[in-house]
């Protein structure tokens, strides 16, 4: 019996052990208490096999399924991104760890210290490169890169010969010449543009074909485009030398810097270098950056609107000339402040700051600019006294004359009659004496002087001259009629002169006075009047 016995219950173990191996999917698991059990309980709980109902067996699934594929890719990325930020965690960690204990780790190096570090170096480079070239994707992105270069200049042919802007250069008389010269520059730049623009295109359908499904290199490659576009249009649209010159050496390595990913380091980089702080502000080496940038470009942009105003100010024929100096001086004064307000606004310097740059200001002028601040001040004083006024016949100091073209912050420019400039500083105008021909009156008397034989009728010369001079169209009756005078015996015969009044100045020593000259010449010689010439007369005494 208890031979039986036990392999009764040999049979009923074997029994359950197969039940349950293919049941288990559908019953839950035993929990480790519940597999401790009599043999009575297990031959009351096992059910007989005649009972056992099978489940139905689960539906494969399709892996080919692109929504399913991509899935799995994203699931793949993240599992990686994750397992290399887990990594990079314990690496951080680690060298924190080595740090505190005072163990200096060696950084790895990229370059190969042995034979077969360059073996391993390049195995993993060629296989790379054959992971690549028998990639898919990969060559699906070189021969998008391949269409785009060859399409793109294709287009930008078609484009000029079709658009008559592109066709021909804009004629000397045409309507909106100007915009349409810079319409016409910008064919040059329709090969870049299209290449932008089909590359970006090109990025858009792999991304959408699921067998490829990577556009990482058609970004670089369009990035590379948008920088060449870049250039292409500072080496077209800018004409100063100097400026072409530095845009391409700064916003190209830029822009290089933020297609490869580097723009966030290299703005860290500039802002932790600090120069000076500005009460709680700090003054980093990218504050500097930004004021010659936003500096250079404000004041240009300033340039140009303050040419546009004193244009705008000069023309206004209700304002006189000196009126329109001192209202075109004020307009650059307060445009300027401005431009210098937004300036340090756009570099985020505070306008506190201000008050230590004048605070530098006057201790260079206490120290070294007090010539520059007084010249200064006197350019006010000119403008607010209209002591002198634009367009004023001025003769200075050391003799040299001519009109007053502009008068500047520093100085004034006076042209000589000769078309020379002379830059004069302003003090030369509040502290030296000068004679000013045209401060109250333009019309400025002259005189020719012309000597005559004394065996002239000097009578008759005042009928005969006066009458032609006052035919000159210059020649005014106001305030005084010409008027002939007898000067003086002199050696050789009677000097005489014409005094007249013209308005305006003499455009150098032969104008007015060079015109009644002819006209005396012509008359005497006209009526027989001999002009005196040197005599000498030797007596012989026996």
């Amino acid at each position: 019996m208890g031979k039986l016995r036990i392999l009764a219950l040999i049979w009923v173990s074997l029994m359950m052990t197969s039940v349950c191996a293919w049941a288990q999917v559908s019953q839950p698991e035993l929990q480790p208490e519940q597999l401790i059990e009599t043999p009575a309980q297990v031959t009351a709980v096992a059910p007989p096999p005649a009972k056992v109902v099978l489940q139905p067996e689960a539906p494969a699934f399709d892996l080919d399924d692109p929504a399913i594929k991509a899935a799995l890719e994203d699931r793949a990325a993240a599992d990686a991104a994750l397992a290399e930020a887990v990594r990079e965690q314990a690496l951080a960690a680690q060298a924190r760890e080595a740090e505190a204990a005072g163990v200096v780790t060696e950084k790895k190096s990229f370059i190969p210290k042995s034979p077969d570090e360059f073996k391993t170096l390049l195995g993993s480079i060629g296989g790379k490169i054959l992971g690549w070239l028998t990639s898919v994707p990969f060559l699906a992105q070189v021969g998008a890169i391949v269409i785009a270069y060859i399409l793109s200049p294709i287009i930008a042919s078609l484009l000029r010969k079709k658009i008559a802007f592109f066709r021909e250069p804009v004629a000397d008389d045409a309507k909106l010449k100007r915009i349409r010269d810079y319409i016409y520059q910008a064919r040059t730049l329709l090969k870049p543009i299209f290449l932008v623009l089909l590359l970006a295109i090109f990025a858009a359908i792999l991304k959408a074909v699921p067998i490829a499904g990577q556009t990482w290199l058609v970004k670089i490659a369009q990035s590379l485009a948008v920088v060449f576009l870049l250039y292409k249009t500072i080496t077209e649209f800018v004409s100063n030398s100097l400026i072409r010159k530095l845009a391409i050496w700064t916003l190209i390595p830029l822009a290089l810097i933020m297609v490869f990913g580097f723009y966030d380091d290299l703005l860290n980089a500039l802002n932790g270098v600090e120069i000076m702080a500005i009460g709680d502000t700090p003054i980093t080496l990218m504050t500097v950056i930004l004021l010659l940038l936003f500096g250079s470009a404000f004041f240009k942009l300033g340039n140009v609107a303050n040419a546009k105003g004193q244009s705008a100010i000069r023309s206004q024929e209700g304002l006189d000339v000196a009126t329109q100096e001192v209202v075109g001086k004020l307009f650059q004064m307060a445009l300027f402040t401005i431009v210098f307000i937004m300036v340090l606004g756009a570099a985020k310097v505070p306008l506190s700051g201000l008050v230590v740059i004048f605070s530098a200001l006057s201790l260079g002028v206490g120290l070294g600019l007090q010539p520059i601040a007084a010249n200064f001040v006197s350019g006010l004083i000119i403008l607010f006294d209209r002591s002198v006024r634009v367009g004023d016949f001025v003769v200075l100091p050391d003799g040299q004359e001519g009109f007053v073209e502009a008068i500047n912050m520093r100085n004034t420019i006076v042209e000589t009659t000769d078309g020379k400039d002379i830059m004069v500083p302003n003090t030369k105008f509040t502290e030296d004496a000068y004679e000013n021909w045209t401060h109250k009156d333009p019309r400025q008397r002259y005189e020719v002087h012309f000597t005559v034989a004394y065996d002239t009728d000097i009578d008759t010369l005042e009928d005969l001259l006066l009458p032609e001079v006052l035919k000159h169209p210059s020649v005014l009756k106001e305030p005084e009629m010409p008027d002939l005078e007898f000067r003086k015996f002199g050696l050789n015969g009677i000097d005489m002169a014409i005094e007249f009044w013209c308005s305006g100045i003499d455009d150098g020593p032969n104008k007015f006075s060079s015109d009644i000259n002819f006209i005396v010449w012509r008359v005497l010689r006209d009526n027989k009047v001999e002009i005196a010439y040197p005599q000498l007369v030797v007596h012989n005494k026996k």
